[in-house]
């Protein structure tokens, strides 16, 4: 009887993972289960329920017996074959001993990157640029309530002081070459290479006096997208 429930346990984890494979163009590794931006929510859970399972040792037998269902519902869920009800994924973290929500974890923890290599930022003109400003936006946050923009600023030889710029936020620089003395409300801070600025972006500023050229720095603003 044994044998024959691990035979009947086999057939369906090789008839479903296999083709699954093949249609998404991922290689699958179930220690280490993680949202891919292609990955479905139902596949997502799947993936977590089966490491809480091989963490704590159980066969799906065993799981499916502890949490009520049968096998092949189990070896479905697994594998994102289905949408499991609240019921299901209520029964399934009794039986493993852990929150609800640590199901959903996988899908909520994927997160946007940008990888921008050497002078390929995306060139943009800033309200008030004058000549000789160039800005290079090297990403953008595209959720939550917080927005995030960090820039490369070059300032060239043939550019023109501008310290009225103004807006919403924060602001961090951190002058990577040439110097500048930089205004911020009243004051003008003396900034060479390895230097930093952080303020209040609503009070006027930017770069006063050009000391020496070309002047780069990188700049990060922070604002509230409300």
């Amino acid at each position: 009887m044994a044998k024959g429930e691990s035979q009947q346990r086999s057939k369906p984890r090789s008839g479903k993972t296999r083709p699954a494979a093949r249609q998404s163009g991922r290689t699958t590794d179930s220690t280490a289960p993680q949202a891919s931006e292609s990955q479905s929510i139902e596949e997502a859970i799947g993936a977590q329920v089966r490491e809480l399972r091989k963490l704590q040792d159980m066969t799906v037998a065993e799981l499916a017996s502890q949490a009520g269902l049968s096998a092949g519902m189990l070896s479905k869920v697994e594998n994102g074959g289905i949408s499991p009800s609240l019921a299901t994924l209520q029964s399934l973290a009794q039986a493993l001993n852990v929150p609800m929500t640590t199901f959903f974890s996988a899908f909520e923890e994927k997160r946007d990157a940008y990888h921008v290599r050497a002078d390929e930022g995306l060139s943009i003109e800033r309200r008030g640029t004058k000549v000789g400003h160039q800005y290079q936006l090297l990403g953008s946050s595209l959720g939550g309530d917080v927005a995030c923009e960090p820039y490369l600023v070059t300032i060239t030889e043939d550019a023109e002081a501008y310290p009225s710029f103004r807006h919403e936020g924060q602001e961090f620089i951190y002058l990577l070459e040439g110097e500048v003395g930089y205004r911020h409300g009243e004051k003008i801070y003396s900034l060479t290479p390895g230097d930093s600025l952080f303020f209040d972006a609503r009070a006027p500023h930017g770069p006063e006096e050009l000391r020496r050229l070309p002047l780069r720095f990188l700049s990060i603003i922070v604002f509230s997208r409300e």
